[in-house]
């Protein structure tokens, strides 16, 4: 089995929760130490997610910060397991050849996280693409070589969208600008099965889809898709992730969550309603139709 580097995504959300709960406890990084027979520095490095906890280390941390609540050490426990990546029974692991370190962070986020608000300038998000678009995306974008790698990432694409339909349903909240809806990916067909796909999403309880219009002109997101990612407890750190086609960018301090945040804000707000976006994406879905 290859050796896989510890998630640093992963690792600094668990070490910001480590963190509030030894503030909380009143205690520093120097008191906190002596639970692991251990320098002040290495505490600092586990909060700042430059090294994996291993279980033993994290009992004893929580035991020190007098963590009583069951919930609360499962939850820190599941998530210092997965920082470490020695949890392989997530169904992303049997792809491993196909994803990157920076995907892989990725999709163990979204399998956490709860709500998910997203601004893209010109392609469908990832959870809502059909297999068909994905296949056409993926393809262009030269990353894989082979048939078989092509299908394999299409396939963990479509796995993904379990989060929307499956018993752990994930909040989404998706901004497209109109461009997103004109671009022919993957031909006429693609396109028109496509936007019937999202029409039908968009109906659904946990799914808000708008478009935001050529119509309102320049506009405070013109310079680039981004996501942001909440998780389901107070004291967890919010994500931004914005992409490149070398990698992934996350953003992790709150003064940058709170810009995207507001950018987002002014988004949707330009954007037309739900219900008009969606009378507009089954109007251009008849355009597209061959």
């Amino acid at each position: 089995m290859p050796n896989v580097k510890p998630s640093t995504v992963l690792g600094r959300q668990l070490g910001d929760e480590l963190r509030r709960l030894r503030e909380a406890a009143g205690l520093t990084t120097a008191a906190a130490a002596k639970a692991l027979d251990c320098t002040g520095g290495k505490i600092s490095r586990i909060e700042n997610g430059h090294v994996p906890v291993r279980t033993p280390d994290l009992v004893a941390l929580m035991d020190a910060y007098a963590v009583g609540d069951a919930g609360i050490r499962e939850r820190l426990g599941a998530l210092a397991q997965r920082a470490n990546r020695r949890r392989r029974e997530g169904w992303w692991h049997e792809y491993g050849p196909v994803l990157a370190d920076t995907y892989r962070d990725y999709i163990e986020m979204e399998d956490i996280c709860d709500s998910i608000r997203t601004f893209q300038v010109q392609l469908m998000p990832g959870l809502l693409q059909t297999a068909e678009y994905g296949r056409a995306v993926t393809v262009a974008s030269r990353a894989w070589q082979s048939a078989e790698e092509v299908e394999q990432f299409v396939r963990v694409r479509l796995a993904r969208q379990e989060r929307l339909t499956g018993e752990r349903q994930l909040e989404l909240w998706a901004v497209l600008a109109e461009g997103v809806l004109h671009q022919q990916v993957g031909g006429p067909q693609v396109m028109h099965d496509q936007l019937e796909h999202l029409a039908e999403m968009a109906e659904q309880p946990n799914v808000t889809v708008q478009v935001l219009p050529y119509s309102r002109g320049a506009h405070s997101g013109m310079f680039g898709p981004y996501l942001l990612m909440s998780f389901p407890r107070v004291s967890a750190q919010n994500l931004v992730l914005t992409e490149t086609p070398t990698g992934n960018i996350w953003m992790e301090q709150e003064s940058e969550v709170a810009q995207y945040r507001a950018l987002f804000d002014d988004a949707r707000i330009s954007a037309l309603p739900p219900p008009e976006s969606l009378g507009l994406i089954r109007r251009i879905a008849k355009e597209h139709r061959p």
